[in-house]
């Protein structure tokens, strides 16, 4: 599964378990509505420091890899 997609599902399916609509979640993660619609539509044109901001909530972060290592990562089932 691509990474956006995953991030996408991980960042929708938690913030619906915390009983938040998107501009809620936006808020208090203290990004833009549109970051938090960008993220979970699975748009590949983010700002890093943006999906850690709202990954933060969750206790989790994203650091950039190359893209060989994404997909051996992929394959083998340990991305998010």
């Amino acid at each position: 599964m691509h990474i956006m997609k995953r991030l996408a599902e991980f960042v929708k399916e938690r913030r619906k378990y915390v009983d938040l609509n998107q501009d809620e979640f936006a808020d208090r993660a203290g990004v833009a509505l549109t970051v938090i619609r960008k993220i979970e539509q699975g748009k590949t044109n983010l700002n890093l420091d943006k999906v850690n901001q709202v990954l933060k909530m969750f206790g989790h972060e994203m650091a950039p890899v190359k893209i060989k290592d994404l997909e051996n990562n992929e394959t083998s089932g340990n991305i998010l």
